[in-house]
C-alpha cells in the first residue's frame, strides 16, 4: 500500500508538470505586447493584450512592456568654457508597440542599459560642450530642448519613443558657484548705486526747479516794486509793528505815506 501511495504521488506530480508544460493558453497583460518564438526564433508576430493560444513545446511567448517608463542618469561633462558640470536628467519613454519584435531580436530585454543610458550620456555631454557654464543656467530650456532633439535622433530609429525629458539638476564646482555669487552681489550693488544716483539726480532737479521758481517770483516782485511805489509802501506797512517814533521833528518825513494807499 505504501508503495502504491508513493507511485500515485509521483504520478500526480508528473501529471501536473506535463499539464503546465503542455497548457496551450496564456494572457498578455494591459500595457504589454507578446512576441511569439517558434523553436526559439522570432516569428515577428506581435500578440496584443488578452488571451492567446500557442503550440506547447514548439512556441513560447516573451512579454514586452510598452507602457511609459522612466530612466534617470547622472553625467559628468565639460562646458564650452571648460567648467566641470555634473548633470542629472530624467527621461520618460515607451517602446513602439509595432516594433517590439525588432527590439527583442536586435537588443533583447536590456534595452535600458544597452541603448537608453548610453544615448543619455552622449546627448548630455555633446550638448553641454556647446554652452558656457553660465549659459547652461540662463538658457536651461534651450539646453533641455537640444538634448531632447539629440535623444530623438538616437532612439526613435530604434523603436524607443520619447515622451518627456527634463534636466533635474546642474551642479558646478565650488569655485564656479563662488564666482557666480560674487557676480550677483556685484550686480546688485551696481544696481543699488544706479538707483541711488537716479534718486539724487531727481532730487537735484526738483531743488533746481524750486530755486528757479523762487528766483522768478523775486524778479516779478522786484519789477512790480520798481513800477509801483505804493506796493513798496504796502510791503513796509506789512512789516511795521504799529509803533511811531517817540521824537519827530517839524520837518520829519512820515515813516509811511498812507495817503496814496487810503485814496485807492
Amino acid at each position: 500500500m505504501k508503495r502504491y501511495a508513493i507511485l500515485g504521488g509521483v504520478g500526480f506530480v508528473a501529471f501536473v508538470f506535463l499539464f503546465i508544460i503542455f497548457w496551450p493558453f496564456g494572457t498578455v497583460g494591459a500595457g504589454e505586447r507578446g512576441i511569439m518564438l517558434r523553436w526559439g526564433a522570432v516569428t515577428h508576430r506581435v500578440i496584443d493584450e488578452g488571451l492567446y493560444l500557442r503550440i506547447p513545446l514548439m512556441e513560447r511567448i516573451v512579454i514586452m512592456d510598452v507602457r511609459i517608463q522612466k530612466e534617470e542618469v547622472e553625467a559628468t561633462a565639460a562646458s564650452k568654457d571648460l567648467q566641470t558640470v555634473n548633470s542629472k536628467v530624467a527621461l520618460n519613454y515607451h517602446l513602439d508597440p509595432t516594433r517590439v519584435t525588432n527590439m527583442y531580436q536586435e537588443v533583447g530585454l536590456e534595452y535600458d542599459t544597452r541603448l537608453i543610458d548610453p544615448a543619455l550620456q552622449e546627448s548630455v555631454k555633446s550638448t553641454t560642450a556647446k554652452y558656457t557654464a553660465e549659459e547652461l543656467i540662463t538658457k536651461r530650456e534651450e539646453v533641455r530642448d537640444a538634448i531632447r532633439a539629440h535623444l530623438v535622433s538616437k532612439l526613435e530609429s530604434r523603436g524607443i519613443l520619447i515622451d518627456d525629458f527634463n534636466i533635474v539638476d546642474f551642479r558646478f564646482s565650488d569655485a564656479f558657484d563662488n564666482a557666480i555669487e560674487l557676480k550677483v552681489t556685484a550686480e546688485q550693488s551696481a544696481l543699488a548705486a544706479k538707483n541711488k544716483l537716479e534718486q539724487i539726480k531727481f532730487e537735484a532737479e526738483q531743488q533746481g526747479a524750486e530755486a528757479r521758481g523762487k528766483a522768478e517770483a523775486l524778479r516779478i516782485e522786484s519789477a512790480a516794486l520798481q513800477s509801483s511805489p505804493q506796493i513798496l509802501q504796502l510791503r513796509a506797512l506789512e512789516k511795521w509793528d504799529g509803533k511811531l517814533p517817540s521824537v519827530m521833528g517839524s520837518q520829519a518825513t512820515p515813516f509811511i505815506d498812507v495817503t496814496g494807499i487810503i485814496r485807492r
